[in-house]
């Protein structure tokens, strides 16, 4: 069994041995001893500078269940935290009334704080308030519990444990890591198989390999939560979704425990199709989002570096290493980390690279490396190059045209440059156009530090006028891999972009992401006669 843990983003695999889990209405489930105690002792020994953690319990028509869920929080879990602060989202039954008087009896007097909304918010909404009060009272923890008893509040410690011994900045109780328990612990079968297909999905799209999305028992540090844009997200019950694509966004896979099932006679608000379809819309608009295909403020803060190796054959930098000849030499402006040149010396290639990032960052396999900016045309090389590289870097550049001179001092005679860069003619963006959207993003072609932009004939059109002749032309899919992360491990994916490259061959100016020129220097005279022969 395994759990993936983390603050940065990576996976590790550790293995856990889960509770054996009991089913029966009403059963208060055992408490870890070994880690309760190791709590509590650390929190004797740090004083004040034990973490305070807070428990949001958030309610709404809870009255038959919310006093039993708070009865079943440990008493030794109780001398680790700092408050509980129960929200209920303007219920029409008594279940805030229920929840004050709890509040005033000696053994919650302390710590139970209730509170209730002025109207209803829904489930997103309700979290919302409460991570935002978890915030202003200064907590380092909060804890997610619903109110109605499905997670078991003795598990509290468990969550805890996790996130601060072993540092997690997210720490989800999962009720899948063992899907048998799962369903001798009532789930329905039909949520049991929705919950399964769903879960695929999202670690499909996402890159992850969670053992479930959709489990409400949940542990943030607030200092995640300060960098989460929480309050973007959606009211309903796809917020819980959402905030694990903004914690894969900030490069944090949340930790994993198991956690024991009971489906009792909670009401389940959830209505199925529409909660799925809205799940599935928002991790394939998350990654259409890292592309610049479409673009969402809450999905802003990207993790890790700006700018991925694309590795598909139908990608504009599988398509780039196809066309250069094995055993050339290859200036690569705008190179990036290295990914082309890494590339190309696996066919014999000589890369000299251009960029401006530090070399420590650069693949340390180049010929050589000049940290530079492209733009000031001073690339700080006495060689001479077979090809030239201009892979998606002209969009980047104010006075192309010089960038496009200066690249025909550096070829050998017969040499040729590659030049790459976005279709803004592409369908979805005529689309949006329609609709009134143009929106910039963090990458793709409407890259927010792009200064120009072209369709296929006006980018063809800037090499001629810069006195290119144009030999080869190629056009790329929109980059299926980088939204779908299986891309080219499954027959589906595989289906999915040989069907979409065929649109783009009947219909580049429509359906191309990218076009990649391959042109050769013109002598003027040539190119003038050329053009009166025309």
């Amino acid at each position: 069994m395994s759990i993936n843990c983390g603050s940065p983003m990576k996976n590790s695999t550790q293995s856990t041995t889960a509770r054996d889990f009991p089913v029966e209405p009403g059963f208060r489930y055992p408490i870890d001893r070994q880690k309760l105690d190791q709590l509590r002792a650390r929190k004797q020994r740090d004083g004040a500078d034990f973490p305070k953690i807070g428990i949001l319990i958030v309610a709404y028509n809870a009255s038959q269940l919310l006093v039993e869920t708070l009865r079943r929080i440990p008493v030794e879990t109780m001398e680790i935290i700092e408050e509980i602060f129960v929200f209920d989202d303007f219920s029409t039954d008594d279940t805030f009334a229920l929840a004050r008087k709890q509040e005033k009896l000696p053994a919650w007097s302390s710590k139970l704080r209730a509170y209730r909304n002025e109207r209803n918010v829904g489930y997103g909404g309700n979290q919302k308030i409460g991570f935002d009060y978890a915030r202003k009272r200064g907590m380092d923890f909060v804890i997610l519990l619903h109110g109605d008893g499905q997670y078991a509040p003795e598990y509290l410690a468990d969550l805890i444990y996790d996130a601060i011994e072993k540092n997690h900045d997210a720490v989800f109780g999962s009720r899948m890591m063992n899907r048998w328990h799962a369903l001798r612990g009532g789930m329905p079968l039909y949520k049991w198989v929705g919950n399964i297909i769903l879960t695929a999905f999202e670690n499909m799209v996402l890159g992850l390999n969670l053992n479930e999305f959709h489990s409400g028992y949940r542990m943030y540090s607030t200092k995640l939560l300060e960098r989460i844009p929480y309050a973007d997200n959606s009211n309903g019950f796809s917020f819980d979704t959402e905030i694990i694509i903004q914690c894969h966004a900030q490069g944090v896979v949340p930790c994993e425990i198991p956690i024991p099932t009971y489906y009792g006679t909670e009401i389940s608000r959830v209505n199925g199709i529409p909660y799925a379809i809205r799940i599935c819309f928002a991790v394939v608009f998350y990654r259409m989002h890292q592309l610049g295909i479409v673009n969402s403020p809450k999905f802003r803060a990207v993790w890790g570096p700006r700018y991925r190796f694309k590795a598909s054959q139908f990608s504009s930098h599988g398509r780039v290493v196809s066309q250069v000849k094995e055993g050339s030499t290859v200036l690569d402006v705008g190179c990036g980390r290295g990914w082309l040149a890494e590339k190309l010396a696996e066919k014999n290639c000589r890369v000299v690279g251009v960029d401006r990032e530090p070399k420590a960052a650069v693949w340390q396999g180049l010929d050589e490396y000049h940290q530079t900016d492209a733009e000031q045309l001073d690339w700080k090389t006495q060689r001479r190059f077979d090809y030239v590289l201009l892979a998606d870097i002209i969009e980047h550049i104010k006075q192309p045209g010089a960038l496009l001179t200066e690249a025909k001092k550096y070829l050998n005679p017969g040499g040729k440059i590659i030049a790459s860069t976005g279709n803004v003619a592409l369908w979805y963006y005529r689309l949006s156009l329609l609709t009134g959207h143009f929106n910039y993003g963090p990458r793709g072609i409407l890259d927010d530090t792009h200064v120009h932009l072209y369709t296929l004939d006006t980018f063809e059109k800037l090499l001629k006028e810069n006195g290119y002749r144009v030999t080869k032309r190629t056009y790329t899919n929109i980059p299926f891999e980088l939204i779908f992360r299986s891309t080219g491990r499954t027959p589906f994916m595989r289906a999915v972009d040989w069907t979409y490259y065929t649109l783009v061959k009947l219909w580049p100016r429509l359906f191309a992401y990218q076009t990649i020129l391959e042109a050769e220097p013109v002598n003027p005279a040539a190119a003038e006669r050329s053009e009166r022969a025309a």
